[in-house]
């Protein structure tokens, strides 16, 4: 099967599927990246986990791939999904649920299921119980998981591996976000979504995002990548 992608002349190029992911196969899912989870997470650092995350927020909305956001217990537990999320996607209302297996939330699945699309990109905090569950059920109704390693975090190492070697075993692909982003790109030619890949890579990548910006401006004296200029927020009330 070939799908196409957009370059920036509005041509449209072939893309192979053959067991890869493409902006036209498959659906994003991002479940309780919400403070009081991550609060509880010691494999990896919180910072990077936030990174990581909200870069493959960003490699979805660039390449236009439907994103499904969920949350668990907002209100009287685990607080409001990140609002480094709730920037790259505001206008996309997270399912709230109350289960720890969104699979056994209908409202999830059947956003999933609306998309059409049967490969589904997942992430979510924690790797045992949010991330486990909805992807060894959604395995069995015929999907194929991926699920982003980095972008999920759990209450220890061994906790995230022994969840990761069991979604593995139920059939499911592990990916690190950086990878679903090239994998999304795959060709630098298609010129019409390369300048947001390397602002993603700029922000989010460390050395190679430095690597990438000392190559435009030192070897092909490219100008400087201008970020938004920082603005401090400043309380208004009185003192």
């Amino acid at each position: 099967m070939n799908k196409s992608t957009a370059n920036g002349n509005g041509a449209r190029k072939s893309l192979s599927e053959k067991g890869l992911l493409t902006p036209d196969n498959c659906v994003f899912a991002l479940i309780d990246h919400q403070g009081q989870m991550i609060f509880g997470v010691s494999n990896i650092d919180r910072q990077l986990l936030i990174n990581n995350t909200v870069g493959l927020a960003k490699s979805a909305r660039v390449f236009n791939v439907p994103m499904v956001l969920s949350t668990v217990e907002t209100k009287s537990f685990s607080g409001p999904l990140w609002p480094q999320l709730r920037a790259v996607y505001p206008n996309v209302e997270p399912i709230e649920r109350t289960s720890m297996n969104a699979w056994d939330d209908e409202n999830f699945v059947e956003a999933i299921r609306q998309t059409g699309r049967k490969k589904i990109v997942l992430a979510g905090l924690w790797t045992e119980a949010c991330v486990t569950y909805p992807a060894v059920q959604a395995i069995h109704d015929g999907y194929e998981v991926y699920v982003v390693v980095d972008a999920c975090g759990d209450v220890s190492q061994v906790a995230h591996e022994a969840a990761m070697q069991r979604v593995i075993q139920a059939g499911a692909k592990p990916v690190t976000w950086l990878q679903v982003l090239l994998e999304l790109q795959r060709d630098w030619a298609l010129r019409g979504t390369y300048d947001a890949v390397m602002d993603i890579v700029k922000t989010h990548c460390g050395a190679y995002g430095a690597g990438v910006e000392y190559a435009y401006t030192m070897v092909h004296h490219a100008p400087e990548t201008k970020f938004p200029e920082y603005e401090p927020v400043f309380s208004t009330a009185g003192h």
